[in-house]
């Protein structure tokens, strides 16, 4: 009985494996495909391309596209628990993922340090789960704030977030002399709130008169840093001839409540979130669900939701690994034609920005893991269960001419989905800006 109860289980282990191997290859196979439809038409590979894109010297071909094996390798290892493996081709992927190299080189230097810390909170094959919280050493944080700085600087992401978000405030501000918006986040409280610098140089310079009152309430913390940004824009708003109130609220989302918003009667109010609520998914579901009904109970005139366009919130982390190293290898590579390989500025925005992006992805679970981007066909979904419908962009001229405007270089895109307008990197879907209104029978 003894015998034939270990061959059982041997079978069962067997098949397990079976099935996993069977569930990586349809990753595989996913990616594989996800590349090929993505592939520029000059026939360089975004991922594996030749010459690290327009400045790298060039490793080839052939060296990308072990790298990339090397890189599935060890995420499938990690996945498996099994250490001996995982440390073996860590090992390797250390000696050629060079933080100065090829676009894909760099991007996957940023992998390495995600499943390397991974891998230390990972338990033996045959235990359950991951040791402790698996979270990860935050950064210094006057480096972060540099590295967001810079990111905003030479990055026309979350510049784009902005001219849209802006663009439709001031839409929905036509005619009204109270205007209060809400900012959730107050973009990662990024300094000198750029943000709204450029929406009070618009009612200053529109015809007509500028409304009577604009206010303007920071969400997030710390509070002292949101009220630094409000005292310049009070300043700036001042010299303009604009009528701007600066509120902090020190809250995070999840505990946010219309009592800490203190909204007068009569006022237009818009809610602003720029990168900001895929913080707040979380597995249960519950957490987002809370802070959109409270939003959904402000009755704002507009919510503007800007968001990663990824999938990078799946139930299985190689699924998660495979869709962040697509999407994270757009975005390098998009750099690498921008600048020079040995630039610091960008070193410091891939190493110090999107690199802490990738290591959150890849590295942490639970309530460590806040990265949790999704498409927009997902925040749609989502954002119709809470009560609210689509208030649709028709503004696709004007990206397109801010774009130019912008001086981004040549492999850029702007599209419309359904209403959004989606920023990409030769056509991989980077960031998307949607608008949405509480549905008129609520």
């Amino acid at each position: 009985m003894a015998a034939s109860h270990g061959n059982n289980g041997k079978q069962s282990n067997c098949l397990r494996k079976l099935q996993f191997r069977d569930h990586v290859k349809t990753y595989k196979q996913k990616f594989w495909a996800l590349e090929a439809l993505e592939e520029p038409a000059e026939g360089d590979h975004l991922v594996v391309e030749e010459g690290g894109g327009g400045n790298g010297d060039g490793d080839g071909d052939g060296d990308g596209m072990r790298l990339v094996q090397l890189l599935i390798s060890c995420a499938e290892a990690v996945a498996c628990r099994d250490r001996v493996q995982a440390s073996a081709l860590l090992h390797e992927l250390k000696a050629n993922a060079l933080v100065l190299g090829t676009s894909f080189q760099r991007v996957a230097s940023c992998f390495v340090q995600g499943l390397s810390d991974r891998l230390a909170l990972v338990q033996p094959l045959g235990a359950v789960g991951i040791i402790g919280p698996a979270t990860v050493p935050a950064m210094a944080a006057d480096r972060k704030e540099e590295a967001l700085g810079l990111a905003y600087e030479l990055c026309p992401f979350l510049r784009f977030g902005h001219f849209v978000a802006n663009a439709s405030i001031l839409e929905a501000f036509e005619g009204e002399n109270l205007v209060h918006v809400v900012d959730l986040g107050m973009t990662l409280g990024l300094p000198h709130g750029h943000q709204w610098r450029k929406l009070i140089d618009s009612l200053a310079d529109r015809t007509g008169p500028p409304p009577r009152r604009i206010r303007i309430t920071g969400v997030g913390a710390p509070g002292a840093r949101l009220k630094a940004i409000g005292d310049e824009l009070e300043t700036y708003a001042r010299k303009l001839g604009i009528n701007l109130e600066f509120f902090a609220v020190e809250r995070n989302l999840e505990n946010l409540t219309p009592e800490d918003l203190e909204l007068d009667e009569g006022e237009a109010l818009v809610v602003n979130s720029m990168l900001q609520l895929h913080c707040v998914v979380k597995e249960s579901r519950g957490a987002l669900n809370s802070v959109l009904q409270m939003i959904h109970e402000l009755s704002p005139r507009m919510l503007v939701l800007v968001e990663q366009d990824a999938s990078h919130n799946g139930p299985f982390f190689l699924g998660r690994f495979m869709e962040a190293l697509h999407y994270y290898s757009a975005i390098f590579d998009s750099l690498d034609a921008m600048l020079p390989r040995y630039d610091t500025k960008r070193a410091k925005v891939e190493q110090f920005y999107f690199a802490e992006e990738i290591k959150n992805i890849v590295s942490c679970e639970g309530p460590a893991r806040v990265e949790r981007h999704e498409r927009v066909d997902q925040w749609r979904r989502r954002m119709s269960r809470a009560g609210f419908q689509p208030a649709p962009i028709k503004k696709m001229a004007q990206a397109k001419q801010w774009l130019d405007k912008v001086e981004a270089c040549e492999g850029y895109t702007i599209a419309e989905e359904k209403g959004c307008l989606v920023l990409g990197w030769k056509s991989k879907p980077i960031v998307a800006a949607s608008c949405w209104k509480c549905h008129l029978g609520d």
